[in-house]
């Protein structure tokens, strides 16, 4: 039987009851997303174990392999059998992580380093920041709570620069441009334009633009270039544990440099079509 709320006389003298209609249920929380993690690794064998150890529960971990000539991919499966192993089809950093988001299954994507350079146990908060209202979480070692324990004076000051210089150039407010710990939503990967199927070019370098180190730079100056929701997560650098880095900061910074002024010129071109295209309709 419902519940008689109260009485209300009417016109006619007689009583009319009024019931309370049912209590809606409480709505139910929002579903956890579904966290893909890639890791590109180039005989990265020694520091898996340690990267790996320091994972939190995630869904998915991707390892793409550059053509590792160490035991990388036995490692990764032992310490995880449930990895999933891709290997990339062209060279550098910038092409491993190209292949590794075009496999991802999750509602969330994470790019890390298997050096243990970055550090696994941050993704939490990278995954706060998104579900906080972010498209994109962006890692920042000069924030507060941020720092480096790797980079030299000359790359925090070629950093500073180059970060002015965007900031300039795009409207943006990055404290760190040169930074490869981001997570971003995946349903914005197609903002990234990234190439994962092309064969290698012929030529000595056998890559294409943004397949090096100059990928950082180049999600990050397409998330702004998109107008996606950018937040800066604090991040703290590691030394590399085992071996030596592929980075080189004078050759490395030319690529950054050259990534502004081709995405400049290309997203001015494209903004002034969409508003073309506005004033048209």
């Amino acid at each position: 039987m419902p519940t008689v709320d109260r009485v209300l006389p009417t016109e006619t003298g007689t009583e009319q009851t009024t019931v309370e209609p049912p209590a809606r249920p409480d709505p139910e929380p929002d579903p956890e997303p579904i966290v893909s993690v890639v890791v590109p690794a180039l005989n990265e064998a020694r520091n898996l174990p340690h990267v790996f150890a320091r994972l939190p529960q995630v869904d998915e971990v991707i390892l793409v392999d550059g053509g590792s000539t160490d035991d990388t991919v036995a490692v990764a499966r032992k310490l995880r059998p449930d990895i999933r192993v891709v290997t990339q089809n062209r060279r550098g950093k910038g092409n491993a992580l190209a292949c590794g988001f075009a496999a991802c299954t999750g509602d969330i994507i994470v790019m890390i380093d298997a050096d243990g350079s970055t550090d696994p146990g941050e993704i939490p908060s990278f995954v706060a920041a998104l579900r906080g209202g972010a498209d994109f979480a962006k890692g920042s070692r000069f924030r507060p709570g941020g720092g480096s324990a790797d980079i030299t004076r000359l790359r925090r000051a070629g950093n500073r620069m180059l970060s002015i210089l965007v900031n300039v150039l795009f409207g943006t407010r990055y404290s760190d441009l040169c930074y490869g710990y981001n997570a971003f939503w995946s349903c914005h990967l197609d903002v990234f334009d990234l190439d994962s199927t092309s064969p290698a070019p012929a030529g000595a370098d056998g890559r294409l633009w943004g397949d090096g180190f100059e990928i950082e730079t180049l999600l990050n100056l397409r998330a702004a270039r998109a107008r996606l929701v950018i937040e800066e997560v604090s991040s703290f650098e590691h030394d590399r544990i085992h071996g030596v880095s592929n980075l080189n900061a004078f050759t490395d910074g030319i690529r950054v440099l050259r990534t502004i002024a081709r995405e400049w010129p290309r997203g001015r071109k494209r903004e002034s079509r969409q508003l073309a295209g506005r004033s048209a309709r």
